[in-house]
């Protein structure tokens, strides 16, 4: 098992955490909180099949002999205001950790909730730097930010397309926003300021007159920070009207529901995402056991797992469920992960995180650079 391999718990060290911290043989609960519903819903389903392969593998190993780790489910449609009200019934419920939330419209908010309550949170895909950027101390994320990704794109565009005309496009999403501002002001600073910048709707269905004025104006490569079911409809579109460009876009795209979606038109398609953690030899047994039960292991699946993990570790090392105390353990220790080693800085960053280039090709993916 995974925990047993990466975790290196021991099972006496942690009855004698259980007897000192005077916890009862009562059930912890820990929470995936994300998009179960709504478009983006595929991305929750990644997160709770790592959550719960992790809470499924800490009980399982014996670690915390006299505690039962219990996973509920919150589903904020990535809907700020449900994502709120998720927060405040979590809050009611006493839950320990919340791995979580997706959007960052919704960590935003919800981050507020849990810190007020004691809670930790810990977030595999919440990118947009606000989420720590404003000393909230039991606010993490295992993912990387904005602003190291779309320095990314942005430098990959540079390298290879600084000749081409370029637009640059965004949801007005927290997060599609944001990353699309980083991209825009990257691109601006290095000399570019012929560049096509405009928003869309997220949600609609039919994208032809943005595509048409992409087309009209000759726009060869266009970097997209928002959704994938939004993107994957603007990418057919695209090919529909053979409007030649390449498409690059943000994290969203790694789930298979963006092939789904744009089919062929997706081939070439660019992404920016975190380092591919399937292949990491400490996540092949979680891996497998994954792909036995039907159930992916791409995308946010093995971070939400790690963030179980990290948080495990630490009330480990803090001989508490204090989030303060578990809080200054998460930071004060690299943790080994099934993604690798994760080391948050003093904000609640991931300082082991990264992005690299990705390129969808026949319905796989593959690094670009």
């Amino acid at each position: 098992m995974a925990f047993l391999r990466t975790s290196s718990f021991a099972g006496a060290a942690v009855l004698a955490f259980v007897l000192v911290s005077g916890a009862s043989a009562d059930d912890v609960y820990v929470a995936v909180a994300g998009p179960m519903t709504g478009s983006n819903a595929a991305v929750g389903a990644q997160m709770l099949y790592g959550a719960g392969a992790a809470v499924d593998d800490l009980n399982s190993s014996g670690l915390l002999p006299e505690l039962k780790i219990r996973l509920t489910v919150a589903d904020d449609a990535c809907d700020p205001k449900q994502a709120v009200a998720v927060a405040n019934r979590l809050a009611a419920d006493q839950v320990r950790l919340v791995v979580g939330h997706h959007c960052s419209s919704s960590s935003i908010p919800a981050s507020d909730v849990y810190a007020e309550a004691g809670i930790i949170q810990i977030s595999p895909g919440s990118t947009n730097p606000q989420l720590t950027e404003r000393g909230l101390r039991t606010v993490f994320r295992i993912c990387g930010r904005d602003d190291q990704q779309g320095v990314v794109a942005a430098n990959y565009i540079l390298r290879h397309h600084s000749k081409s005309k370029i637009a640059v496009l965004d949801d007005k999403s927290t997060a599609g926003k944001g990353v699309a501002d980083v991209v825009a002001s990257r691109l601006h600073d290095a000399g570019l300021q012929n560049i096509m910048r405009q928003s869309y709707m997220a949600g609609e269905k039919d994208y032809t007159a943005l595509v048409s004025r992409m087309k009209r104006e000759g726009i060869e490569i266009a970097f997209i920070g928002g959704y994938y079911a939004e993107i994957g409809l603007i990418v057919r579109q695209a090919a529909d009207a053979h409007a030649h460009l390449t498409v690059m876009a943000n994290d969203p795209l790694m789930t298979g529901e963006f092939w789904a979606i744009a089919n062929s038109a997706a081939n070439g398609t660019l992404f920016t995402f975190m380092l591919d953690a399937t292949k990491n030899a400490e996540a092949a047994d979680v891996v497998a056991r994954l792909k036995a039960t039907k159930r992916t292991a791409e995308g946010y699946t093995l971070y939400a797992y790690a963030a179980v993990q990290a948080w495990a570790l630490a009330v480990r090392r803090a001989g508490s469920f204090n989030a303060l105390r578990v809080a200054k353990a998460l930071r004060s220790q690299e943790a080994e992960t099934v993604i690798g080693h994760v080391r948050f800085d003093a904000k609640g960053d991931n300082s082991s995180a990264g992005f690299v280039v990705n390129r969808w090709r026949d319905n796989t993916i593959e690094r670009v650079e």
